[in-house]
């Protein structure tokens, strides 16, 4: 069964507003703008510098080896030249619920929280990092609990801790609240600040100044959130653009499988999904497997069943709005903004570079990912943002792709690709996926590293996958690769990247972390 629920898109786009108070006349009358961050120590001028990237990572259902600890520990070791941290979404699992923040973000990373030597006495919502920590939300930051779930999730606590950690679901009493608790967590929440306090808490706070408007300055070691859930941010001339893409992933069809089948294939897919899923839950139920990578295998697999089970849904909800002649919901307004932003960025001559990140990929070659209908709707809403980013640029230097390099999370591996000259905005952009810092990993596709678009018989190259970090081999052979990544900006312009795997692998018990040999991108 799924565990979480999800509330529409249009309920996440009210509820964060409301949080951040959007559209607040005194935003306008202090000349503020509602998403731009700057960073304290800003050097303005094209130095080098580097940075960290991870990405779903929060979870605490593997405590005995528990992974996200080993790849934070290696993260560690390049925190003293790291400017700033990405994370591309999935802070916490299962259900982004405040309760899971102590045990599956602050005590694995507590050594860049002020304080974090007493982890245990620290509140989520008030933490102060040492560096700064930008975070897009993922799916699960969203998630909520049903109610007879939270009850029975609560009630069963203690003989799931006695059962060992196969059968713990990592939920507590409630869920996200949709997304309330990565807001607390991550945003300047408005909505906690009195009306007669408002104007001046965004005097202090909105105290710095980029293109003629303030905004938001974070302070490294001072308490300080982001301004918004899509925010950008620059560094050293580099613009560092952060989405929400759970707001424009709904799938766009309506129903069609991957081989072009209608909703009557795809319900009896779904149906046998569910069987499927069925029966290995009552393999783990009527016979532990003794051998601990085993259950494991077993384990990733029901949840691949499940998220596929989550995304057939979706397609069928989609495809039963447009029956009804109702619009797919779209977050139109973001992704303007991303628009604008980014044409902004590329006529500024103190930007010498752009990079984004979101947390649902457009790309990418991870087995149950790849033809899911909400990566082909972020595919579709984000291609259609940089074609008309690129109508309104007109020719760039060099044929530079509108992003230098572009990060996403969601599939649980490390993987970097590059689209193929697709004729669009997105065309020769390279991407990496970073989300395999800590929660289960997942298989490459069998088809392999070419993933390619448009109808039978005239279809084309739309990505080549390069490297792929994630679960491999069976059995004694099993390996699973946990990972994030450090990236290097060389001084000048224009942008020059250097790509950094940072590995922390589990095989035949035992763990041996490693780095991979630097790359561009």
């Amino acid at each position: 069964m799924n565990v979480a629920s999800e509330a529409a898109i249009a309920t996440k786009i009210r509820r964060m507003q409301q949080r951040v108070r959007w559209g607040h006349p005194e935003f306008a009358r202090q000349g503020i703008d509602p998403c731009r961050l700057a960073i304290e120590g800003d050097p303005a001028g094209p130095e080098a510098f580097s940075f960290l990237v991870l990405g779903d990572s929060g979870s605490g259902r593997r405590r005995r080896h528990n992974p996200q600890r080993q790849v934070a520990e290696q993260l560690l070791a390049h925190g003293a030249d790291a400017r700033f941290l990405l994370h591309t979404g999935d802070v916490v699992y299962l259900v982004g619920s405040s309760e899971q923040y102590p045990e599956n973000f602050i005590r694995p990373y507590r050594e860049w929280i002020v304080g974090g030597e007493d982890w245990r006495t620290l509140r989520y919502d008030r933490l102060v990092f040492r560096v700064p920590f930008l975070a897009v939300a993922g799916n699960h930051d969203y998630y909520d609990l049903p109610l007879p779930l939270a009850l029975l999730s609560g009630l069963s606590a203690p003989s799931r801790r006695l059962l060992g950690s196969w059968i713990e679901l990592d939920v507590g009493w409630h869920g996200s609240f949709v997304g309330q608790a990565w807001s607390r967590a991550f945003l300047d929440v408005l909505a906690a600040v009195p009306e007669p306090r408002l104007a001046e808490h965004l005097r202090r706070t909105r105290s710095a100044s980029v293109n003629g408007r303030r905004c938001l300055l974070y302070r490294p070691g001072a308490f300080t959130r982001l301004p918004n859930r899509y925010y950008v941010a620059r560094w050293a001339g580099v613009d560092v653009f952060a989405l929400d893409s759970n707001t424009f992933n709904a799938p766009l069809s309506a129903g069609a499988d991957r081989d072009g089948d209608g909703p009557a294939a795809v319900l009896a897919r779904r149906r046998e999904l569910e069987s499927r899923h069925a029966g290995l839950l009552r393999s783990l139920a009527d016979a532990r497997p003794a051998d601990d990578d085993l259950l494991d295998d077993r384990l990733v697999k029901a949840e691949e069943l499940e998220e596929q089970i989550r995304d057939i849904d979706k397609r069928l909800a989609s495809g039963a709005a447009a029956r009804a002649g109702q619009p797919p919901p779209l977050d139109r307004e973001q992704l303007d903004w991303f628009t604008q932003a980014l044409v902004a960025s590329w006529r500024d001559p103190a930007a010498r570079g752009r990079l984004l990140v979101l947390h649902h990929p457009p790309v990418v070659t991870e087995a149950s990912k790849w033809d899911q209908g909400q990566t082909l709707a972020v595919r579709h809403q984000l291609r259609n943002a940089l074609d008309r980013a690129a109508a309104a640029l007109g020719e760039r230097p060099a044929g530079r792709p509108l992003l230098d390099l572009a990060f996403a999370g969601h599939a649980h591996c490390l993987e970097a690709l590059r689209v193929g000259a697709t004729g669009h905005g997105d065309a020769h952009i390279p991407w990496v996926i970073c989300g395999g810092s800590g929660y289960s990993l997942r298989r490459q596709r069998p088809e392999g590293p070419v993933l390619r678009e448009g109808p039978p018989g005239v279809e084309r190259e739309l990505a080549r996958s390069h490297l792929f970090l994630g679960r491999s081999g069976r059995g004694s052979e099993l390996r699973r690769s946990y990972s994030a990544l450090r990236v290097d900006v060389a001084a000048g312009s224009p942008l020059r990247l250097t790509l950094t795997p940072l590995v922390a692998e589990r095989a035949q018990g035992q763990w041996r972390t490693y780095r991979l040999p630097p790359f561009a991108p």
